[in-house]
């Protein structure tokens, strides 16, 4: 169970100059070229046909030759056979014709010194128009079936509208158009922008704003709107989906939205709804106290190349911060966040490429910036990856989220949120046991300071990057089997952007010592989330179930079994109180009994003693809390 990516760029969209091209894409453009060189062929043949000459007769070989090599070198150099335009379409055509136009011209010139007084220019004049016609012509057909073909498939196709008629609309166009399995047909696009009220993609024209909305899903009997808007901030995408949801239509979502133009332009794209996974409404939570705690703030974020990492760079920006220093150890990763950001906002962005295991590095960018509110998500997250490798989870999410405490201490950071997982709730994995620790140093930094350092736990994030969804929508694309563990294990889940606004919100709400937990509904079976990919695929794919893996748990809890909650601000928000830990003396305990804290069974100790911490602080407010029955 993990996330999953896409497949390749669909047949109909470009790649660009210097772009990947798909392997329809370049199968189009040989086509295309080896078409054209033929058109030359029987152009000229039919027209010496005509005018009753032989086609071997000298010198037309060798000017037949010169008219294939010429076409398909100048459609390399124009880049018409290198993907420069789109094929079949109305561009590309025209290059065509413009690149056989000198070609002709060519060989009337050689025709005045090889053929003079033998009409032999009246044939070449006639052979190129003759050509590009044919070269139009074949074009036309190819376009007119594959035009069938997509008529044909569309039938049984769910009626959508796409909303937004930008790059992300065209692109989001073009993918359902061009696959064969999409469930999806596009029979309407909306958009804001007045200026593109009689815009085009395909045939499907702009037929309002997002004010006639419900009028366009009448006329088509629309069943859902696909949100194609790359730019937009996660509040604005928030309130389309209230709006949508509120005339009755299904929400489809495109993963990692921010990256349909650029790298994520070069895949197909794939659809999902988070509302069916969820089988709850996405909670909206109350955003007005972080404008006011983020505006004019210096704000860090850790791990800012990540899934939650990068959310929270694109709403964080929304408020107004002075700076915001996004830290990542991986500068492709940061260079990719920075350019997903809005224009207006990416020079409020300062990159920090840094790893969280370096304590000197992390000083410097703290001494350079001297930021005032800091999100940590910097942390290794794969349950599978840690239980084979526990010492690299003890180094980064342990040790690492130590130094970055630790420096928010030196350099008197006011408010720190460190971010969790449901699986520290009673951990029995490398990921829960070091997430736990880490909770538990959070708040001892929190006793040390008076401020507010705390946590949240949330479950797994639709869409994020090696997530169980993202796995199974590779393994669709694939045509299969889509790999679940077991039949009746179940997870939580949540949408991104209410991974991210609970973080956001336990900056302005959580009290030191606290962890926030969002109440997320009843959990949902993965084995449902992989039944509702595929039917939403169109394919027939088979599940095959191959056990639960070491350190995974059939059911994860958000609680453990001595914590407490109450839920003082929020309706849907608990607050968990989480013990202090001294690392130290847990340190002395596992040298005492020589066990490495580089193994499971040194994690487990540790984490152990946050627990020990956890049972203590219960008994001390209710004596009879954490005794046996006798």
């Amino acid at each position: 169970m993990g996330d999953s990516g896409g497949p390749a760029q669909p047949h109909g969209v470009h790649a660009g100059n210097g772009g990947e091209r798909s392997p329809a894409m370049n199968q189009q453009l040989l086509l295309s070229a080896f078409l054209d060189a033929l058109s030359w062929i029987m152009a000229i043949t039919v027209v010496m046909t005509f005018f009753d000459r032989s086609v071997s007769e000298s010198p037309f070989p060798f000017l037949m030759l010169v008219a294939v090599v010429g076409q398909l070198t100048g459609g390399i150099v124009s880049g018409l056979y290198r993907g420069k335009y789109r094929p079949l379409e109305l561009e590309e055509a025209g290059a065509a014709a413009v690149t056989a136009a000198p070609v002709g011209l060519v060989l009337i010139v050689l025709e005045h010194f090889l053929i003079s007084g033998k009409r032999g220019g009246q044939i070449l004049v006639l052979a190129t128009t003759l050509a590009v016609t044919l070269m139009l012509l074949h074009r036309f057909g190819q376009h007119l079936l594959i035009e069938r073909d997509h008529r044909r498939s569309k039938a049984n196709r769910i009626p959508i509208i796409v909303y937004g008629a930008g790059e992300g609309g065209y692109r989001a166009v073009q993918a359902t158009a061009a696959s064969k399995s999409s469930p999806y047909n596009v029979v309407a696009l909306i958009d804001d922008d007045p200026a593109k009220r009689r815009l085009q993609i395909r045939g499907i024209r702009v037929e309002g704003t997002g004010a006639d909305l419900a009028r366009v899903a009448r006329k088509h009997q629309a069943k859902a709107v696909l949100l194609a808007l790359p730019s937009s901030g996660g509040e604005q995408l928030s309130e389309l989906h209230d709006r949508i949801d509120g005339i009755g239509l299904q929400t489809l979502v495109m993963p990692a939205v921010q990256r349909l133009v650029g790298e994520g332009s070069t895949r197909e794209f794939k659809l999902y709804r988070d509302e069916e996974i969820l089988r709850r409404k996405v909670v909206d939570i109350d955003t007005q106290a972080i404008s006011q705690l983020v505006g004019g703030s210096r704000v860090l974020v850790t791990g800012a190349g990540g899934s939650i990492g990068s959310e929270l760079v694109r709403q964080l920006v929304e408020f107004g911060p002075d700076v915001l220093i996004a830290l990542d150890h991986d500068d492709s990763l940061l260079h990719r966040v920075h350019s997903s950001v809005d224009v207006e906002h990416r020079s409020t962005i300062r990159s920090a490429l840094a790893d969280v295991r370096d304590p000197d590095r992390l000083d410097e960018v703290f001494c350079e910036w001297s930021p005032e509110l800091v999100f940590h998500a910097a942390a290794l997250k794969h349950v599978p990856a840690l239980e084979t490798s526990p010492g690299e989870g003890w180094k980064t999410n342990v040790l690492g989220s130590l130094n970055v405490l630790q420096a928010c201490e030196r350099h008197e950071v006011a408010t720190v949120v460190n971010i969790s997982t449901d699986k520290a709730a009673d951990p029995v994995n490398v990921l829960g046991m070091t997430k736990r620790i880490a909770e538990c140093l959070t708040s001892a930094a929190a006793e040390r300071t008076g401020d507010q350092f705390v946590s949240v736990r949330f479950g797994n994030v639709i869409g994020s990057r090696g997530s169980a969804i993202e796995t199974f929508e590779e393994q669709i694309a694939a045509d299969g089997p889509v790999t679940v563990t077991h039949p009746d294990v179940t997870r939580y889940f949540m949408a991104v952007r209410e991974a991210v606004r609970l973080t956001m919100q336990a900056a302005a709400i959580g009290k030191p010592c606290e962890a926030l937990v969002l109440d997320m509904g009843e959990p949902v079976r993965v084995a449902d989330v992989a039944h509702q990919l595929i039917e939403s695929s169109g394919r027939r794919i088979e599940i095959e179930y191959i056990g639960l893996r070491p350190g995974e748990k059939m059911h994860e809890v958000l609680l453990g079994a001595g914590e407490k909650s109450e839920r003082p601000y929020h309706p849907l928000i608990d607050h968990v109180a989480v013990p202090s830990l001294d690392l130290p003396s847990a340190l002395d305990r596992c040298a005492a009994i020589e066990v490495s804290p580089l193994t499971i069974e040194g994690l487990r100790l540790i984490a152990s003693s946050c627990e020990t911490a956890t049972m203590q602080d219960q008994h001390e407010a209710n004596p009879t809390v954490g005794r046996r029955s006798s």
